[in-house]
């Protein structure tokens, strides 16, 4: 249908995915808008196809305060989506200090997204990763030996506890065709001086890593990568399935914390009894521990041999009697 004489494959490939992800939005949508080729080639395509399908959207710029002039460059996105027909507001955030740079400036633009689709009643954000971002995603994780949950990547859609539903419809789509549909739009994209600045792991994944594995191992590594993140993301949502049905047997509240049967948690293969005692401790704690962590938690109930209270970030683990008690450090 999108085939038609004039349309360019690059925009018509782009539109396919949007209007799979507009095809489960029951109300308004946000378009996470930058103003780079992935974002702009996104709202490009949500303009049209929200328009066909009768669904309000808007997009919501946030301006970081990072950079000198980024209210002007936040302007001028905002402005290129009203362009398209899109309705477009900018929000200003405050960037924090904890967890590094992009780890604060990420958690400043969810928090601001997520304040502007209220206000706007948007139950659905859609956001601009591409399957390149998802290749650059496992790559970090392997380098940083995250775990399994870590490889899976972005999922294609997720949902907070509160808030709306985080789609990214372009988890297919290669960067070089959000580049090419901006291109056949007359679109000129905004290039963040920060994706050229190696002072970034993610850039020197994206300029110097991703080209020559490409280059030693031939073409397709990117989306051999964004394979391997969905079929990782298919274990680990098996494994919470796992998770959830078996934590409700063997988990039970204790005084300041939580507690865990030594002998289910033992008799659990060693995957599963470890991503129960991480799970427990995040869930009550808000604690992500480390594999080193987690299999000292873990001998509590496999290898006990009289060890003392293990020490967690903000929490402590210890054996008493039959049950494995995690509680906060006042506790004890």
């Amino acid at each position: 249908m999108d085939h038609r004489p004039g349309l360019d494959p690059s925009v018509a490939e782009v539109r396919r995915a949007v209007r799979a992800a507009l095809g489960r939005a029951d109300g308004p949508v946000v378009v996470a808008l930058s103003g780079g080729p992935d974002s702009l080639a996104l709202a490009a395509a949500t303009a049209f196809e929200a328009a066909r399908a009768g669904i309000p959207a808007e997009a919501v710029v946030i301006d970081h305060g990072l950079q000198k002039g980024s209210d002007a460059v936040a302007a001028a996105a905002a402005q290129k989506a009203r362009d398209l027909g899109l309705d477009a507001r900018v929000v200003r955030v405050e960037v924090g200090s904890t967890d590094g740079p992009e780890a604060a400036a990420r958690e400043a633009r969810y928090a601001g997204l997520a304040a502007a689709a209220a206000e706007i009643g948007a139950g659905v954000v859609l956001l601009g990763h591409t399957l390149d971002d998802q290749a650059e995603t496992v790559l970090l994780g392997l380098a940083r030996g995250s775990g399994g949950l870590s490889l899976a990547g972005m999922p294609a859609e997720r949902r907070d506890a509160e808030g709306p539903v985080w789609a990214r419809p372009l988890l297919s789509v290669r960067r070089r065709t959000t580049v090419a549909a901006c291109i056949a739009e007359g679109l000129e994209p905004w290039t963040d001086p920060h994706n050229a600045d190696p002072a970034y792991s993610r850039v020197r994944v994206r300029d110097r890593v991703m080209p020559l594995l490409e280059s030693e191992l031939g073409p397709g590594v990117a989306e051999a990568l964004a394979r391997t993140a969905e079929q990782l993301r298919e274990d680990a949502e098996a494994f919470q399935d796992m998770i959830d049905e078996t934590i409700e047997d063997i988990v039970e509240h204790a005084e300041a914390g939580i507690s865990i049967s030594v002998a289910a948690l033992a008799a659990n293969p060693a995957a599963l009894r470890n991503r129960i005692v991480r799970y427990v401790v995040d869930s009550e704690f808000g604690v992500s521990l480390s594999r080193a962590q987690t299999l000292e938690v873990a001998r509590l109930a496999t290898d006990w041999k009289g060890q003392g209270p293990i020490d967690l970030p903000g929490c402590l683990a210890r054996r008493v009697g039959a049950r494995i008690e995690v509680v906060a450090r006042t506790a004890s």
